[in-house]
């Protein structure tokens, strides 16, 4: 019988198509699943599953995934293996084995994400942040507030005519800087399709007076599946941790 383990990842997504596999293109879970076929010497993929999906360019310090396989060495040996056959780009932070009934994604109660903004001159911030002039934190944060606890995301995602359900719940939702780099930090039970950075971009377009308040509070209120919002770049989303029960 295969044993279950679980992986917790941290990486930089600049160089990779996304967290999902995709034919000729690098994918984290592409990469992961030759890097165990490799270590195993298997002929066969062995998936990995992660707690959810991240886009293109987008980051994580700790994305949860989980594999069945059986192994000879222990798991700290394991995760020496890969992390010493890993790109530098991708990270294996723990390796433990768990219940054969853990699943990295219906398991998790909640997760939590932050998105970069930098207004500094610097161009070393380019990977991992928005390079934007200025931001009023008084004003993002009363826009943050709207966000939190149960509402119809949406406005805030990209439409997807198989998912019904589009609601979700918010328990963290602020912003704070520190020196030149400004942080929006959200927790939530589960997130839709590219909602973080739509929320992100739309609260942004309020500050540069794009849009106003309460055509904020409309997109929050008065869901639709087409609406007027503004998407962040992908560089600056960064999955922070999944949490379990």
């Amino acid at each position: 019988m295969l044993s279950r383990y679980k992986l917790i990842i941290q990486y930089d997504g600049t160089k990779f198509f996304g967290w999902q596999l995709q034919k000729n293109k690098r994918t984290i879970q592409g990469v992961l699943e030759e890097t165990i076929k490799l270590i195993l010497k298997s002929d066969s993929r062995i998936p990995v599953y992660g707690s959810g999906r991240t886009d293109t360019g987008v980051h994580a310090l700790g994305q949860v995934a989980h594999v069945d396989m059986n192994i000879k060495m222990n798991s700290e040996s394991m995760m020496r293996a890969l992390n010493g056959n890993l790109p530098k780009d991708i990270q294996i932070l723990n390796f433990i084995r768990v219940n054969n009934d853990f699943h990295s994604r219906f398991n998790a109660t909640k997760r939590c994400y932050i998105y970069q903004l930098y207004t500094g001159k610097s161009l070393l911030f380019n990977n991992q942040s928005w390079h934007i002039k200025s931001l009023d934190l008084k004003l993002l944060n009363i826009l943050s507030t709207f966000i939190i606890g149960e509402h119809d995301f949406l406005s805030f995602s990209k439409f997807n005519k198989d998912k019904i359900n589009t609601s979700c719940i918010i328990y963290t939702s602020f912003w704070e800087i520190e020196n030149d780099i400004v942080y929006f930090k959200i927790e939530g039970n589960r997130f839709l399709h590219h909602m973080v950075r739509y929320l992100v971009g739309t609260m942004t377009a309020v500050n540069t007076k794009k849009i106003a308040i309460e055509e904020f509070k409309v997109l929050l209120n008065e869901p639709k599946k087409i609406s007027r919002v503004f998407k962040a770049p992908s560089r600056g989303l960064i999955l922070k941790e999944v949490f379990y029960e």
